[in-house]
Formats: structure tokens, C-alpha cells, sequence
């Protein structure tokens, strides 16, 4: 059951909506109780996410991970990376700062304020009112904590208070954990587009994920319960 008429003219509360979203989202800090998410700096940020993510040992608070492969574990199934050099991988966070429909965050450790990953809101379409939560690593160091889920159950929320009514998730269809973790979060499978990118000169079909604004309650109280009690 949806929460819109099929077939027929939507409400004019509905498309107005879509005159007071900009196209590229404006700044925005959302604090939960694990992590934080700033607007990505350069400056502050671009060195200690590339610290944690180059495959060298790191330590966050009193977690810690010794040497590991980016590749396997950061990089494998984005658009670009690993990154030999800060430089590098700044002037690829550059090019997703710079990108007229999409809003990139720095994701931070609560308990240490250090930076551990990177998320954005991608692909705005204010006309359609819809947005995805795209170009999302996390360094191992935090991995399999709550930091992805609640980075998501953060975003999510901000999304559908503005008005959103579908928030998509999109992966390559080879990336089990980032399935598994967006069917864990409570977004629909929808299917597989097949040959829809080229990466790194590799075929890539990607997996479709969905979350509709009817969906969202049940699936907000479901996460903060999981989150916070």
C-alpha cells in the first residue's frame, strides 16, 4: 500500500515541496550518539581520511586494525581508489564537493571526533523528490560498528523531514556487505541494471535499493531501537 495515488494528479502540498528543495542540498551537521556528520572539509578532513583508509595500521579511540589490503576492504567496489597520496584522493573528494546535485559529509567518531569515512547525498532530484545515499566507505577501524547504520538512520531522517518521499541506495551487485547492509537498514531490493557503469575497466551491474516515504516510520523505529535502546 503507498502513501501517493497511482494514476492520478499528486497533492498540491506534495508538488510544492519540490520549489523549496535546492538542487544541491544545502549544509547541514547531523549528530547521533556514535558519530557526527560535517560538510566535508578538505583542510581539516583530507589527511587524517586518507591515514585511515591507505591500508596503514590505525587506531581510533581503543579500537585499532594493523596493516590490511584498501583495495579489499575500502576501495574495491567504488568509483575510484585506493590512493597513494592524500593529494590523490583529495582532488577525487574534491571532484564529489564540487558536484552540483550532491552533498558530501565527513563521517566522525563521537567519542574521539576523528574522522573514519565519508557519505553523501547524491543524485538530487528535487523535481521527483528523491535523493540517494551514494559514494559511502567507512576505514576498518570502524567497520562493523554502528557507524554505518547510523550514518544512514541519520541521513534518512533529514531526507524525509525535508520532504523527500524516496531515498534510493545503489551498489555494484558484486558487493554483498553493502546489500546486506542496506536490506539490514530496511531499504526494498528492487533489481539488478545490468552493464549500467564502467568502473576501473571492469563491467559493473549494480544492485537497486529503495526506501519510500510511507516506509520510513516503521523503519525509524525499528533503527532507534536498534541504535539506542
Amino acid at each position: 500500500m503507498t502513501s501517493f495515488p497511482l494514476d492520478e494528479p499528486l497533492a498540491p502540498q506534495v508538488l510544492a515541496r519540490r520549489e523549496t528543495i535546492p538542487l544541491k542540498p544545502a549544509p547541514v551537521t547531523l549528530s547521533g550518539r556514535f558519530g557526527r556528520l560535517g560538510p566535508l572539509d578538505l583542510t581539516r578532513d583530507l589527511d587524517r581520511l586518507h591515514a585511515v583508509s591507505n591500508g596503514e595500521p590505525a587506531q581510533v579511540g581503543e579500537r585499532s586494525v594493523g596493516s590490511y589490503d584498501p583495495d579489499a576492504l575500502v576501495w574495491r567496489y567504488l568509483f575510484d581508489g585506493p590512493f597513494a597520496t592524500a593529494a590523490q584522493l583529495g582532488d577525487f573528494l574534491q571532484g564529489l564537493i564540487d558536484t552540483p546535485n550532491m552533498l558530501t559529509f565527513c563521517v566522525f567518531d563521537a567519542e574521539t571526533d576523528s574522522q573514519v569515512g565519508v557519505a553523501a547525498y547524491t543524485n538530487n532530484t528535487p523535481e521527483h523528490l528523491k535523493i540517494e545515499l551514494g559514494h559511502i566507505w567507512y576505514s576498518p577501524v570502524v567497520q562493523r560498528t554502528h557507524a554505518n547504520v547510523e550514518t544512514a538512520y541519520l541521513m534518512l531522517k533529514h531526507a524525509f523531514e525535508l520532504g523527500y518521499r524516496r531515498v534510493e541506495w545503489k551498489c555494484d551487485a558484486l558487493n554483498e556487505r553493502s546489500r546486506r547492509s542496506a536490506l539490514r537498514i530496511g531499504f526494498q531490493f528492487e533489481g539488478i541494471q545490468q552493464a549500467h557503469f564502467i568502473i576501473k575497466g571492469r563491467n559493473r551491474d549494480t544492485a537497486w535499493f529503495r526506501m519510500l516515504d510511507h516506509e520510513w516510520p516503521s523503519v525509524r523505529q525499528k533503527l532507534e531501537e536498534h541504535l539506542y535502546m
